[in-house]
């Protein structure tokens, strides 16, 4: 059964140029007429990014010193988030809307950066501009509720969101990698309480993922399989880290978690990304996400601080030996403590959990929904 509505998409421009688009469920009359104007005076957007190459450890780090101006913490009824009223306007220039996609006021990556000079610090110290794209999505109008507590039908509006955004930024020049993400909490470093998430596009393949398919291409080589399709199976055949297992969708506590409760979600079937699951995938995903969102928030009693990190496949590599999957993880490990990344974190790279991932995936399962 399909749980969402027929969309209704609408693109405008804001008054500094940027682009948003409502993503309209039809079924229930939101957004009838997109005839909306940005009625705020804002000046064109500069965004001074640029990306500088690590020789040591071959990474990419983003310097984007304007950023540090970005709104932090404001109080509800100054939300940037939330519908605009004849008394405020906000970033959403509509009184009402359900998903809502706009190109973030404060980017780590823009279109329209300034070229600076690969080498004019030396060769070891290569730096490029930071061109790309940062983009926020709004899950809801309502400020006062999450992720967890949106409907089916409104899951598979941000997962069509989610595809369609995609599918488009993968289209821009120079991008490599799309990364739709989702952080909550202050804990997280949340600066807006509003439901929402982000997505950017990387003008490189970030080191995540270039690790992930290094072991994936090695597997491959040494066993002609794929290494995300065995390890699903393997999860499946040990059974104890498992949380649920649908038609389309396998959840589990992965067997090296790095997080106190951790979770990730595979398709059954597997796809390089979004815009490639089907209907009956997308539609299957909708309960299970929210099922496994209550049962975080049910651990403690409290709103889990998370990242929900959706991993993709690179835009022009390793699109077959990819595989979409999501990966959620909160730092809270008790009632009233948290997970720090402290000196071996931190300074080396190495993880210590403090909960055994068969434990945390028994206390998931326990949670009485």
């Amino acid at each position: 059964m399909t749980t969402t509505n027929p969309l209704r998409r609408t693109a405008i421009k804001l008054s500094d140029g940027r682009e948003l688009i409502f993503f309209d469920e039809v079924g229930n009359g939101a957004g009838a007429d997109r005839d909306v104007v940005d009625g705020r005076d804002l000046p064109e957007l500069e965004t001074a990014s640029e990306i500088r190459h690590d020789v040591l450890l071959d990474d990419w780090v983003v310097v984007a010193s304007h950023r540090q101006t970005r709104t932090h913490l404001p109080p509800s009824d100054e939300c940037p988030l939330c519908p605009s009223t004849p008394e405020r306007q906000t970033e959403i220039p509509a009184d009402d809307y359900d998903v809502v996609v706009f190109e973030n006021r404060f980017p780590s990556f823009a279109e329209n950066v300034a070229d600076v000079d690969p080498t004019a610090a030396g060769d070891l110290f290569t730096r490029r501009a930071g061109r790309g794209r940062c983009e926020v999505v709004c899950f809801t109008a309502d400020h006062n509720t999450s992720f967890a507590s949106l409907t089916p039908s409104r899951v598979r509006t941000v997962l069509e969101a989610w595809a369609d955004r995609t599918e488009a930024l993968s289209a821009l020049p120079g991008v490599e990698q799309v990364f739709p993400f989702e952080n909550r909490g202050q804990e997280i470093g949340v600066t807006l309480s509003h439901p929402h998430g982000q997505i950017y596009a990387y003008p490189f393949v970030p080191p995540v993922t270039r690790r992930m398919l290094d072991a994936a291409r090695a597997h491959l080589a040494m066993t002609g399989r794929n290494l995300f399709d065995d390890v699903v199976d393997a999860e499946v055949a040990a059974g104890v880290r498992i949380i649920r297992r649908t038609e389309h969708w396998t959840a589990f506590v992965p067997a090296a978690a790095r997080w106190p409760f951790e979770v990730h979600l595979y398709p059954n079937r597997r796809v390089p990304d979004l815009p490639a699951l089907d209907d009956a995938q997308r539609d299957d995903f909708c309960g299970l996400y929210l099922e496994v969102l209550r049962r975080l928030d049910g651990l403690f009693g409290v709103q889990m601080p998370y990242i929900a990190a959706w991993d993709q496949a690179p835009v022009r590599s390793d699109r077959d030996l990819a595989a979409l999957h999501l990966r959620l993880f909160s730092t809270r490990r008790a009632p009233e403590k948290l997970k720090y990344l402290a000196g071996s974190e931190s300074g080396m790279g190495v993880f210590i959990n403090d909960i055994p991932p068969e434990h945390a995936a028994e206390l998931l399962r326990a949670v009485v929904l």
